[in-house]
């Protein structure tokens, strides 16, 4: 079951949002401010619908810390080309301007939730060593802590844990991390890689991705 963060001052809006996703089957969690919504990110929603002009936090201030694997959907009466291109530069995945169809809504949500890869309802699991990954709700744990991953992170770990042992070619990390994070290009993949290692390293206390020169990246399991 994906979970959605509704974060709306509007009362009205907000009920009507919780309830209507509701009947979808999600699981909703409402916020109706901006930092009240920060708090809610705790609880790992699979995506998060959001005002703007909120009391707290902004929702231009808010995506600064909603990790970038969170599909995050603007909806606003702000509806000029201006404020949605600078939205949907700051990371948001789409923009609904108010008032809104609640169809349209729940067409938008389902859709975005497809993309981030969070359609099964059973859900799956990928373990290595003390590595857990939930593929369906995107979380990531060691020893039972969550680990917070880029959505480009994110993608590059379970294609190491997928292949446990196994050494992964760059090119290979690269075409296969096209889905769900086309953003991954061979000049950034260096970066990226150093910052999942050190979260990981930080997390769990050692070391869980060996680079092999001049071939690729592998993840270190329990011998």
């Amino acid at each position: 079951m994906s979970r959605i963060l509704v974060v709306e001052d509007d009362n009205d809006i907000r009920i009507i949002l919780l309830r209507e996703l509701s009947k979808e089957g999600y699981e909703m969690i409402g916020a109706a401010s901006g930092t009240e919504g920060k708090e809610m990110l705790g609880k790992s929603p699979d995506l998060v619908l959001m005002d703007l002009m909120m009391p707290g936090l902004t929702g231009e201030e808010l995506i600064g810390y909603i990790p970038d694997d969170i599909p995050v959907i603007a909806i606003s009466a702000r509806s000029s080309i201006d404020d949605k291109t600078s939205l949907l530069g700051l990371g948001c995945v789409d923009y609904i301007t108010k008032p809104f169809d609640i169809k349209e809504v729940k067409a938008r949500v389902a859709a975005h939730l497809r993309t981030a890869g969070r359609r099964s309802p059973a859900g799956h699991i990928l373990r290595s060593d003390d590595i857990v990954i939930d593929t369906m709700s995107r979380e990531v744990r060691i020893n039972d802590e969550i680990v917070r991953l880029t959505r480009t992170e994110y993608a590059i770990l379970k294609i190491l844990v997928s292949d446990a042992g196994k050494v992964i070619s760059k090119s290979e990390i690269l075409k296969r991390s096209q889905e769900e994070t086309p953003d991954l290009v061979e000049s950034s993949l260096k970066v990226h890689m150093s910052n999942l290692r050190k979260k990981l390293r930080d997390a769990g206390g050692k070391e869980y991705i060996e680079a092999v020169w001049g071939i690729g990246f592998k993840i270190l399991t329990l011998s």
